[in-house]
């Protein structure tokens, strides 16, 4: 007997038809100039060598390369006008994360499948497949390290693999998280491609950020103690140009760690909801967030306070990228949209939400019905009766 997956065809509460009702009448909406793929997405790179495209991973197993300038994906250069779709296939399972060679021409993507996928941006075919990990993988990185090219996976089985991507085998295996590794980080303060050891933070379910110090021949964790700032899962880390960490959290708050002061909390976001990724506009000052409740949040940096919220999604946002004054967004809800920070279209977004705000409330203030008198007109007729009398 077949399995229908049309929700009408199965008892729903009230609560969960009315919020089908506002998701279908939201998804209509076009803030932020949508772009949608046929399929949820679940992590975006920016495009190392063009900022006007990025690298999406999606739960259908594929990775796109898009073209947000002009909202198609495109496999040709950026001075072609002949704009295809790109995707890079193979996987039969989600794709959690995505990372992209700087040495070779190698684009890599974690996989619910417990391997790392491989292939030539060039030819768009698949090449090497990792595996080793015995749940999901949720994060990958690449870099150099001596001239050679290492790939980073962290998974949910707790692990960290250390790779050599031109053999295609294990270099080391690091343990100490207790649950599923979310996010690593490649610490840009010790960071030279020449260098014979690099360091990499993790973070994950078990709400520990742990350092590794990671090279050729040998790797462990630097300190002997993780650092705790939530009180439960991160979801991302991200360095600013000052060296301090950003984190983005279940716990719903996002924090910058400050490298100075052995990452200690030096400020805190406090969110209605899970946070799920940050970036932070160094020129503009700002710090945006993306979060489980389909919002994008631009906060003063330095005062903490919300300065504006971007909405337009309508499922859980998953990810998102700064590129220049652009911020870049994607979301289970299979879109890509684009939210500007030039001062001018940030100020007339502020003042567009502010315009809207006011006219609800408006709409809902009581209408006064023709002949009604108010509570004070009343009380001055009594008054004036009173005396008559």
């Amino acid at each position: 007997m077949s399995r229908s997956n049309d929700p009408g065809h199965y008892f729903q509460t009230t609560s969960s038809l009315e919020e089908t009702a506002r998701k279908a009448a939201k998804s209509k909406n076009t803030q932020g100039n949508p772009i949608k793929l046929p399929s949820k997405i679940l992590a975006v790179i920016a495009d190392p060598q063009d900022e006007n495209y990025i690298y999406v991973a999606e739960a259908a197993g594929n990775v796109k390369r898009i073209n947000i300038e002009v909202g198609q994906t495109s496999i040709s250069p950026p001075s072609s006008t002949n704009k295809v779709a790109a995707t890079f296939s193979g996987p039969t399972a989600p794709l959690t994360s995505v990372a992209i060679s700087p040495k070779s021409d190698t684009l890599f993507a974690g996989c619910w499948d417990k391997s790392i996928w491989s292939w030539t941006l060039s030819t768009r075919k698949t090449a090497k497949r990792f595996q080793g990990h015995s749940d999901f993988v949720k994060a990958v990185i690449a870099f150099t390290l001596s001239g050679k090219e290492v790939l980073v996976s962290a998974s949910q089985d707790a692990s960290i693999i250390v790779w050599d991507v031109a053999a295609g085998s294990k270099l080391h295996t690091l343990k100490g998280h207790t649950r599923g590794i979310l996010a690593l980080a490649l610490d840009p303060a010790d960071y030279e491609p020449g260098k014979e050891t690099v360091t990499v933070f993790s973070a994950g379910s078990d709400r520990e950020i742990r350092r590794w110090s990671i090279g050729l021949t040998s790797a462990s964790e630097t300190q002997p103690s993780p650092i705790i700032a939530h009180e439960t899962s991160i979801d991302a880390l991200h360095f600013d140009s000052d060296g301090d960490l950003w984190t983005a959290s279940a716990d719903k708050t996002a924090k910058c760690l400050s490298r100075g002061r052995e990452w200690e909390e030096d400020s805190k976001f406090e969110h209605p909801d899970f946070v799920r990724d940050v970036a932070v506009d160094e020129d503009g000052g700002w710090l945006v967030s993306v979060c489980r409740d389909e919002e994008v949040r631009v906060w003063d940096k330095s005062s903490g306070k919300l300065h504006h919220t971007f909405s337009g999604h309508f499922e859980e946002v998953t990810g998102l990228l700064l590129l220049g004054q652009r911020v870049v967004s994607v979301s289970i809800d299979a879109t890509v949209r684009q939210w500007s920070l030039k001062p001018q279209e940030l100020a007339k977004a502020v003042q567009e939400a502010k315009d809207e705000r006011l006219g609800k409330e408006k709409d809902m203030e009581p209408e006064k019905k023709e002949g009604m008198m108010t509570a004070e007109e009343e009380a001055e007729l009594a008054e004036l009766l009173g005396d008559s009398d």
